[in-house]
């Protein structure tokens, strides 16, 4: 899709300020030792420590339902409009779809992105709509078609995940019929450490794989990000996406520690729910 020139995307040719940091100077093995520094990350959380949450719902008047999700620093934005038919379907369908859009606000990211998706925008929403699809009762609305829009605001990592359970939160926000309330969490892997919701340098850092100085071959050493969804009450999960290399035993200990952080997620979002529905009632009795 060619550029559209009517928006002032910056220069072109420019030189990151991250590049002179004392970070940027140091070798990948003093990185990842100043990141993880006798099992305390830089902002003081230990390794399988989540960040603090905060939810709210209502945050969109125009959408039927919305909710606006801050992890820490990454802060996403989710509207969720109402059931309608299906564009360009001919025959009919049992059963209604989702549509769901993941968006990086231009100044979310340290490199810019432009107001077209990307290919990685395009890939986490179909990552989203995969999640969203077993949560959401779509045989209750056939041949309707319901509307998810995700704003990343500011991106410090985990923002697919954090994206999953503000769409989950705008759906129930939204009255839309679903099976379970949907949590979400991601870990980072690097060798033997095991990030909990890794921030955008911890990713960074995850994604890097790095050989083994033990074997002769050329073989590297367990590298990745996973991301987990799950229906708490069901105890399944809606997706699960994996990038990097792991082992098996690795990946089930993984799988382990998701689900436990996905657990102590479920009470906040329902104290969201609660409290906005209390809120709408007193709304409704006033009125």
């Amino acid at each position: 899709m060619p550029t559209d020139h009517r928006r002032i995307i910056g220069p072109e040719n420019t030189v990151p300020y991250r590049l002179y940091t004392k970070l940027n100077s140091c070798s990948f093995s003093e990185k990842f030792n100043q990141a993880v520094k006798n099992g305390i990350r830089p902002d003081g959380r230990k390794l399988n420590e989540h960040r603090k949450i905060f939810m709210k719902c209502g945050v969109v008047s125009q959408a039927k339902g919305s909710a606006y999700i801050e992890v820490d620093k990454t802060k996403v934005i989710v509207s969720v409009y109402d059931p309608r038919e299906i564009p360009k379907k001919t025959d009919y369908s049992l059963k209604g779809e989702l549509y769901c859009e993941f968006k990086y606000a231009p100044f979310s990211c340290p490199k810019r992105k432009l107001h077209q998706q990307d290919a990685e925008e395009k890939q986490n929403s179909a990552i989203l709509k995969r999640a969203l699809e077993s949560v959401v009762c779509r045989h209750e609305f056939p041949n309707f078609q319901v509307d998810v829009y995700v704003m990343v605001l500011e991106n410090d990592g985990s923002a697919l995940s954090t994206a999953i359970m503000g769409a989950g939160l705008a759906l129930a926000h939204a009255g839309i019929p679903m099976y379970d309330i949907i949590t979400a969490t991601t870990l980072g892997i690097q060798g033997d450490v095991k990030l909990l919701d890794p921030t955008l340098m911890e990713e960074s850092l995850c994604n890097v794989a790095v050989p083994n100085s033990t074997n002769n071959e050329k073989e590297y050493s367990n590298h990745g990000i996973l991301i987990l969804s799950m229906l708490s009450t069901h105890q399944q999960v809606s997706k699960f996406y994996q990038t990097g290399n792991l082992d098996l035993k690795d990946l089930n200990e993984s799988i382990d520690i998701l689900a436990t952080a996905t657990k102590d997620i479920v009470p906040l979002i329902k104290k969201c729910l609660v409290k906005s529905v209390t809120k709408n009632v007193k709304e409704n009795a006033e009125d």
